[in-house]
Protein backbone atom coordinates (compact mmCIF):
# COMPACT_ATOMS: atom_id res chain seq x y z
CA UNK A 1 0.00 0.00 0.00
CA UNK A 2 1.46 3.24 -0.72
CA UNK A 3 0.73 6.43 0.47
CA UNK A 4 1.34 9.64 -0.58
CA UNK A 5 1.87 12.82 1.80
CA UNK A 6 1.13 16.14 0.16
CA UNK A 7 3.43 18.87 1.94
CA UNK A 8 2.42 23.11 0.83
CA UNK A 9 5.14 25.55 0.95
CA UNK A 10 5.89 29.22 0.66
CA UNK A 11 9.02 30.87 1.73
CA UNK A 12 8.89 27.76 4.71
CA UNK A 13 12.47 27.56 5.25
CA UNK A 14 12.35 27.76 8.86
CA UNK A 15 10.27 25.19 9.65
CA UNK A 16 10.52 22.97 6.33
CA UNK A 17 12.99 20.87 7.39
CA UNK A 18 11.11 19.65 10.35
CA UNK A 19 8.39 18.39 8.10
CA UNK A 20 11.16 16.85 5.87
CA UNK A 21 12.20 14.83 8.35
CA UNK A 22 9.05 14.00 10.17
CA UNK A 23 8.40 11.73 6.73
CA UNK A 24 11.78 10.70 6.33
CA UNK A 25 12.17 9.44 9.67
CA UNK A 26 9.24 6.98 9.28
CA UNK A 27 9.44 3.28 9.90
CA UNK A 28 7.33 3.02 6.81
CA UNK A 29 8.68 2.58 3.72
CA UNK A 30 6.36 2.60 0.75
CA UNK A 31 6.10 6.60 1.15
CA UNK A 32 5.48 9.00 -1.48
CA UNK A 33 6.50 12.75 -0.36
CA UNK A 34 5.20 15.49 -3.19
CA UNK A 35 5.89 19.28 -2.37
CA UNK A 36 3.76 21.98 -3.74
CA UNK A 37 5.97 25.06 -3.35
CA UNK A 38 4.51 28.25 -4.35
CA UNK A 39 7.62 29.72 -5.92
CA UNK A 40 9.14 30.37 -2.71
CA UNK A 41 12.46 32.88 -2.83
CA UNK A 42 13.79 31.69 1.05
CA UNK A 43 15.58 29.08 0.07
CA UNK A 44 12.61 26.71 0.49
CA UNK A 45 13.02 24.92 -2.67
CA UNK A 46 16.89 23.94 -1.92
CA UNK A 47 15.90 22.69 1.55
CA UNK A 48 13.97 20.17 -0.03
CA UNK A 49 16.10 19.01 -2.82
CA UNK A 50 18.82 18.56 -0.44
CA UNK A 51 16.48 17.17 2.77
CA UNK A 52 13.69 15.25 1.73
CA UNK A 53 15.31 11.34 0.88
CA UNK A 54 11.95 10.27 0.10
CA UNK A 55 10.81 8.75 -3.31
CA UNK A 56 9.98 12.98 -4.11
CA UNK A 57 7.74 15.07 -6.58
CA UNK A 58 9.11 18.83 -6.57
CA UNK A 59 6.54 21.30 -8.18
CA UNK A 60 7.81 25.00 -7.69
CA UNK A 61 5.49 27.64 -9.26
CA UNK A 62 2.97 30.68 -8.53
CA UNK A 63 -0.93 29.04 -7.25
CA UNK A 64 -3.91 30.58 -6.58
CA UNK A 65 -3.77 29.75 -2.71
CA UNK A 66 -3.54 26.33 -0.70
CA UNK A 67 -6.24 24.80 -1.47
CA UNK A 68 -5.17 25.02 -5.66
CA UNK A 69 -1.81 23.91 -4.27
CA UNK A 70 -3.25 21.17 -2.92
CA UNK A 71 -5.44 19.73 -5.33
CA UNK A 72 -2.06 19.89 -7.79
CA UNK A 73 -0.56 17.37 -4.91
CA UNK A 74 -3.88 15.21 -5.48
CA UNK A 75 -3.52 15.16 -9.25
CA UNK A 76 0.25 13.97 -9.43
CA UNK A 77 -0.77 11.27 -6.51
CA UNK A 78 0.13 8.03 -7.40
CA UNK A 79 0.00 6.63 -3.40
CA UNK A 80 -3.41 4.26 -2.80
CA UNK A 81 -4.02 6.53 0.16
CA UNK A 82 -3.40 10.80 0.10
CA UNK A 83 -2.32 12.45 3.86
CA UNK A 84 -1.47 16.32 3.91
CA UNK A 85 1.41 17.72 6.26
CA UNK A 86 1.34 21.00 6.65
CA UNK A 87 5.28 22.56 6.13
CA UNK A 88 4.80 24.11 9.63
CA UNK A 89 3.98 20.82 10.91
CA UNK A 90 5.25 17.09 11.95
CA UNK A 91 4.16 13.74 12.51
CA UNK A 92 3.60 12.62 16.22
CA UNK A 93 6.01 9.60 15.92
CA UNK A 94 8.14 7.44 13.81
CA UNK A 95 5.86 4.95 13.57
CA UNK A 96 2.39 6.69 12.89
CA UNK A 97 2.32 6.04 9.02
CA UNK A 98 2.65 2.20 10.05
CA UNK A 99 0.00 2.68 12.24
CA UNK A 100 -2.13 4.34 9.67
CA UNK A 101 -1.29 1.77 6.74
CA UNK A 102 -2.25 -1.02 9.40
CA UNK A 103 -5.70 0.34 10.28
CA UNK A 104 -6.48 1.05 6.73
CA UNK A 105 -6.02 -2.56 5.70
CA UNK A 106 -7.32 -4.01 9.04
CA UNK A 107 -10.62 -1.78 8.94
CA UNK A 108 -11.20 -1.98 5.25
CA UNK A 109 -12.14 1.60 5.23
CA UNK A 110 -11.85 4.99 3.00
CA UNK A 111 -11.25 7.54 5.23
CA UNK A 112 -9.14 7.53 8.53
CA UNK A 113 -8.71 10.44 11.31
CA UNK A 114 -7.55 10.56 14.67
CA UNK A 115 -6.37 13.16 17.28
CA UNK A 116 -3.88 16.35 16.78
CA UNK A 117 -1.32 17.92 19.38
CA UNK A 118 -1.41 22.07 18.75
CA UNK A 119 2.27 23.08 19.09
CA UNK A 120 4.19 26.55 19.63
CA UNK A 121 7.25 28.03 18.32
CA UNK A 122 8.92 26.56 21.18
CA UNK A 123 7.42 23.00 20.16
CA UNK A 124 5.62 22.73 23.51
CA UNK A 125 2.13 21.46 23.50
CA UNK A 126 -0.84 24.11 24.41
CA UNK A 127 -3.71 22.37 23.22
CA UNK A 128 -4.86 18.55 22.20
CA UNK A 129 -8.03 17.99 19.76
CA UNK A 130 -9.01 14.10 20.69
CA UNK A 131 -11.91 13.79 18.14
CA UNK A 132 -14.47 10.58 18.11
CA UNK A 133 -16.14 8.29 16.07
CA UNK A 134 -17.94 9.94 13.33
CA UNK A 135 -22.14 9.58 12.86
CA UNK A 136 -24.40 10.79 10.14
CA UNK A 137 -25.45 14.19 10.81
CA UNK A 138 -22.53 15.32 13.64
CA UNK A 139 -21.09 17.78 11.03
CA UNK A 140 -24.80 19.80 11.49
CA UNK A 141 -24.19 20.13 15.22
CA UNK A 142 -20.78 21.21 15.39
CA UNK A 143 -18.61 18.43 14.97
CA UNK A 144 -16.10 17.88 12.41
CA UNK A 145 -12.48 16.41 12.85
CA UNK A 146 -9.24 17.74 12.76
CA UNK A 147 -8.58 18.21 8.44
CA UNK A 148 -4.45 17.96 9.50
CA UNK A 149 -5.04 14.22 10.64
CA UNK A 150 -7.04 13.05 7.73
CA UNK A 151 -5.85 9.98 5.48
CA UNK A 152 -8.06 9.51 2.42
CA UNK A 153 -7.80 6.83 -0.07
CA UNK A 154 -7.12 8.31 -3.62
CA UNK A 155 -10.22 7.05 -5.33
CA UNK A 156 -12.18 8.79 -2.93
CA UNK A 157 -10.85 12.31 -4.81
CA UNK A 158 -11.75 11.10 -8.12
CA UNK A 159 -14.94 9.65 -7.07
CA UNK A 160 -16.18 13.22 -5.29
CA UNK A 161 -14.03 15.85 -6.09
CA UNK A 162 -11.08 17.94 -4.44
CA UNK A 163 -11.03 21.42 -2.71
CA UNK A 164 -13.17 24.03 -3.66
CA UNK A 165 -10.65 27.21 -4.25
CA UNK A 166 -13.47 29.59 -4.11
CA UNK A 167 -13.74 29.03 -0.83
CA UNK A 168 -10.35 30.60 0.77
CA UNK A 169 -10.67 29.47 4.61
CA UNK A 170 -13.11 26.69 4.82
CA UNK A 171 -12.57 24.68 1.63
CA UNK A 172 -11.25 21.83 4.04
CA UNK A 173 -14.86 21.77 5.87
CA UNK A 174 -16.67 21.40 2.60
CA UNK A 175 -14.66 19.06 1.56
CA UNK A 176 -15.01 16.86 4.68
CA UNK A 177 -18.57 17.46 4.81
CA UNK A 178 -19.00 15.86 1.23
CA UNK A 179 -16.63 13.32 1.99
CA UNK A 180 -18.22 12.60 5.50
CA UNK A 181 -21.95 13.73 5.34
CA UNK A 182 -23.04 13.38 1.63
CA UNK A 183 -21.40 9.73 0.28
CA UNK A 184 -20.90 6.77 2.15
CA UNK A 185 -17.49 6.20 2.31
CA UNK A 186 -16.26 4.17 5.43
CA UNK A 187 -14.59 6.44 7.69
CA UNK A 188 -12.72 5.22 10.83
CA UNK A 189 -11.61 6.94 14.00
CA UNK A 190 -8.15 6.07 14.77
CA UNK A 191 -7.74 7.16 18.61
CA UNK A 192 -3.89 7.94 18.04
CA UNK A 193 -2.40 11.24 17.46
CA UNK A 194 -1.47 11.83 14.18
CA UNK A 195 0.06 15.37 13.77
CA UNK A 196 1.82 17.66 15.94
CA UNK A 197 0.60 21.11 14.28
CA UNK A 198 1.72 24.60 15.01
CA UNK A 199 -0.75 26.86 15.99
CA UNK A 200 -1.77 30.06 14.10
CA UNK A 201 -2.99 30.24 10.76
CA UNK A 202 -5.99 33.01 9.78
CA UNK A 203 -8.29 30.56 10.67
CA UNK A 204 -7.82 31.66 14.27
CA UNK A 205 -7.26 35.77 13.36
CA UNK A 206 -11.23 37.55 14.44
CA UNK A 207 -11.70 38.22 10.32
CA UNK A 208 -10.13 34.61 9.81
CA UNK A 209 -13.07 33.20 11.97
CA UNK A 210 -15.70 35.72 10.70
CA UNK A 211 -15.02 34.60 6.94
CA UNK A 212 -14.83 30.89 7.79
CA UNK A 213 -17.78 31.25 9.14
CA UNK A 214 -19.55 32.39 6.38
CA UNK A 215 -17.89 29.90 4.41
CA UNK A 216 -19.39 27.61 6.50
CA UNK A 217 -22.65 28.46 5.65
CA UNK A 218 -21.95 28.46 2.22
CA UNK A 219 -20.75 24.98 2.31
CA UNK A 220 -23.75 23.96 3.76
CA UNK A 221 -26.10 25.55 1.46
CA UNK A 222 -23.91 23.94 -1.61
CA UNK A 223 -23.90 20.59 0.29
CA UNK A 224 -27.84 20.75 0.29
CA UNK A 225 -27.50 20.42 3.99
CA UNK A 226 -28.93 22.63 7.04
CA UNK A 227 -27.28 22.90 10.01
CA UNK A 228 -28.48 22.85 13.51
CA UNK A 229 -30.14 26.31 14.49
CA UNK A 230 -27.21 26.67 16.70
CA UNK A 231 -24.54 25.00 14.90
CA UNK A 232 -22.51 28.32 15.48
CA UNK A 233 -22.83 28.52 19.26
CA UNK A 234 -22.52 24.45 19.35
CA UNK A 235 -19.47 24.71 16.89
CA UNK A 236 -17.11 27.29 19.24
CA UNK A 237 -18.38 25.98 22.36
CA UNK A 238 -16.81 22.45 21.06
CA UNK A 239 -13.54 24.51 20.49
CA UNK A 240 -13.53 25.92 24.08
CA UNK A 241 -14.34 22.69 25.53
CA UNK A 242 -11.36 20.78 24.01
CA UNK A 243 -9.20 24.32 25.22
CA UNK A 244 -9.74 23.85 28.12
CA UNK A 245 -9.80 19.80 28.80
CA UNK A 246 -6.02 20.18 27.31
Amino acid sequence: MKISIITVSFNSSKTIINSINSVNNQNYKNIEHIFIDGNSDDGTFELIKKYSTRSKVIISEPDEGLYDAMNKGIKIATGDIIGILNSDDIFSSTTIISIIADAFKRNKCDILYGNINYINNENKNVRYWKSSKFIKGKFKNGWHPPHPSLFIKKDVYDNYGNFDISLKISSDFDLMLRFFEKSNNKCFYLDETIVNMMIGGRSNTINGIIKGSKEIKLAFTKNKIKPAYLYLFNRYMNKIFKYLKS
